[in-house]
């Protein structure tokens, strides 16, 4: 947590850890930010941060108010030509008006110099100004100060207001945990909280650890974790996440995880990294900006000395001020504030929406993808069996045949025993005895008397059991069962294709996503009914994990393709690491699986999918709006002042207020509507 390469930290509250002053010089931090943060926390709780937080806004605007009213009151006095209003009390009048707004500039340029760090942005408003000073343009000097420090305070609010959009989701984090011990339940920290350890959540609190639930039922808002505004119902026995809320009645649920374990707590550690993994375009903007001022500055000296070869009427005060707006002009804060700023939006619409990206490098990848490449179950199936047809023969009927195969199949753990067990009926089920298991094959048992045998049809080959031959066309599981010698009838056992996955598929090739691919370990004739359903042509099943490998290391070899991988399972995790990004289902995917994915889908919507495109494309296009929004304004004011043509006024305006413009455009991602 103390490693220095990460800039945005959180404790174990999380609460925002601030770095070193030295690490915000480095990350060009407005220096209006620089006193605004807490270097630790306290221990103490933070429940008022809020007004606290309000406070020390208000604080940071004073020495701006300040500097403003003597500033006007000086222009004023310049204007109506005020008697003592001469010399050395004008000039110390608009000193005063300079420091509130020029100390912290300075002070973080001498730090920055301190560290070898010359052509910054603060380095640049310091010789700009005190230059304005020098040549007696003393109003100027203050305003172009004055402007850019209220420059940076809006800037400082827009990125906090971005960081709020990302960190929102550690509001979710519970404070405490009502363990039962020693006979009654008691309030204690999550964190001292062990699995297999009961605990009791009231209406409107959050769940603190992830667990199984022991009420009958609970209704549950996840909008937090999943951004789903729709409660979730939970009946007993059924997972429940951590940073849930519960709406309705006081629940009980047994923990899984530990505090530190829980989906929450790996969720904060997902945001926390995200900000940290800087995008190509981000760093490629910073690498510029570490040319381009020296450029600027190296010109600004040519501009101020150069004429004095070549102009007959050379006036060194007049070449000087047109260099120092040149410095104004070449300051890159529009750049390398408004670029990192355009993804704390989009990654900020991510998380509200559900999605999480383990960094903005992987925003960038998204868009670029053209390969989809998909397992099935899990991620375009709910991964649950369940019951799609039952037919009978003979004299037996659903109502006479089902009890009894509910009696068997209770004596088994099967994953399609337990879908089968899901079936409703008010008859009574009767008692099975004598089971046996045949490996591979099915179960046999007396049921009130009558030999029994569930289970495939090799299992009714074994007994000498004949079989209708549409048997053989089904494409789904099925589970045959035959009384006393004579087959009695199947059930259809079917994994529910999810509600959104055919507009997803639909969605991918809009956007421009035309190679589209499933994968699974599911017979292949099920994968190809699935794919077929979805409108997806290229689909192989029966592939184990090497084999789903091989297919996406065989497609890598087209260097033309950016493959995007989607899946859920622990099998998924090796295909997920070589895919060019990697998308885990969140909310049903194995630990693995996120651990090991670029991109986590908290809802397991695969639509979600199609939304991230969308938000990484709207990233990248506002980005580069402001790219190019800054340069060319820039270049522009940059030919006008050198030609004289420009004053400090419009230099300002070509600073902070391109600037303020890049923050406006990036802020709008935060504000759009997503399907």
């Amino acid at each position: 947590m103390n490693d220095k390469k990460h800039i945005h930290q959180f404790d174990s509250n999380g609460k925002q850890i601030c770095c070193s002053l030295e690490e915000k010089i480095d990350a060009k931090t407005p220096p209006s930010l620089l006193h605004s943060e807490h270097s630790e926390d306290d221990g103490h709780d933070h429940s008022h941060d809020h007004s606290h937080s309000g406070e020390s806004a208000w604080k940071e605007y004073l020495p701006a108010i300040l500097s403003f009213v003597l500033l006007i009151s000086g222009i004023a006095m310049d204007y109506f030509d005020v008697a003592f209003f001469k010399d050395w009390v004008r000039l110390a009048w608009y000193i005063v008006a300079y420091i509130p707004v020029g100390l912290p500039v300075i002070k973080a340029a001498f730090i920055a110099l301190s560290k070898g760090q010359i052509f910054t942005e603060f380095f640049l408003m310091c010789i700009a100004t005190i230059g304005a000073f020098a040549i007696g343009e003393y109003p100027e000097g203050v305003a172009v100060m004055l402007f850019y420090a209220v420059g940076e305070l809006f800037q400082g609010a827009a990125v906090r207001r971005a960081k709020d959009n990302i960190k929102a989701l550690l509001d979710v984090r519970p404070k405490i945990a009502s363990v039962f011990r020693n006979g009654s339940f008691i309030e204690v920290n999550p964190s001292t909280v062990n699995i297999e350890e009961t605990i009791q959540i009231k209406v409107g609190e959050k769940v603190p650890l992830d667990g199984v639930l022991l009420s009958d039922k609970a209704s549950l808002n996840t909008a937090a974790l999943t951004g789903e505004s729709k409660p979730q119902s939970i009946l007993q026995g059924e997972n429940v996440l951590a940073g849930s809320i519960n709406m309705e009645g006081v629940i009980e649920m047994k923990t899984t995880k530990l505090f530190n374990d829980s989906s929450v707590a790996r969720i904060l550690e997902l945001v926390q990294n995200a900000t940290s993994k800087k995008a190509d375009t981000e760093l490629l903007i910073r690498r510029l900006a570490k040319v381009y001022t020296p450029i600027v500055v190296y010109l600004a000296i040519a501009v101020c000395f150069l004429p004095y070869f070549f102009v007959d009427d050379y006036v060194f005060r007049d070449w000087l001020y047109r260099a120092l707006i040149f410095l104004v002009i070449s300051c890159p804060c529009a750049l390398v504030i408004s670029i990192p700023l355009g993804y704390f939006g989009g990654l900020g619409a991510a998380s509200k929406n559900g999605i999480l990206f383990k960094g903005a490098t992987y925003m960038d990848k998204l868009k670029e993808v053209n390969t989809m490449v998909m397992d099935k179950t899990g991620t375009v199936t709910k991964g649950v069996f369940k019951i799609s047809q039952i037919k009978t023969f003979s004299e037996w009927t659903e109502e006479s045949l089902m009890p009894i195969l509910l009696a068997i199949e209770s004596k088994s753990t099967h994953p399609i025993a337990k879908a089968i067990m899901e079936y409703q009926t008010n008859l009574p089920i009767p008692e099975a005895t004598e089971i046996k298991e045949i490996a591979g094959k099915g179960l046999t048992g007396l049921v009130d008397g009558k030999n029994v045998v569930v289970g495939n049809q090799k299992l009714m080959q074994q007994f000498n059991i004949s079989t209708p031959s549409e048997i053989e066309d089904i494409v789904e599981s099925n589970v045959l069962v035959a009384i006393d010698g004579k087959f009695a009838g199947y059930v259809t056992i079917a994994d529910e294709i999810k509600e959104d996955a055919k507009e997803t598929i639909a969605a991918f090739k809009k956007e421009g996503i035309n190679h589209i691919m499933m994968l699974s370990g599911d017979k292949h004739s099920i994968t190809q009914k699935v794919a077929k359903e979805l409108g997806i042509s290229n689909a192989k099943g029966g592939l184990l994990p090497e084999d789903k490998l091989n297919e996406v290391e065989a497609l890598k070899k087209d260097a033309t393709k950016t493959i995007a991988f989607i899946g859920d399972g622990i099998n998924d995790a090796p295909v997920l690491a070589a895919s060019d990004v990697g998308i885990a289902m969140g909310a049903m995917g194995s630990d693995v699986a996120i651990e090991t994915a670029d991109v986590i889908i908290q809802t397991d919507q695969p639509s979600k999918v199609v939304t991230g495109i969308q938000i990484a494309k709207s990233t990248q296009k506002i980005i580069w709006q402001n790219i190019f929004l800054a340069f060319g304004i820039k270049i522009i004011v940059l030919i006008l002042g050198a030609g004289g043509l420009a004053t400090m006024w419009e230099a300002v305006f070509a600073d902070v207020g391109v600037a303020l413009l890049a923050i406006l455009n990036a802020v709008r991602l935060q504000r759009m509507k997503w399907r």
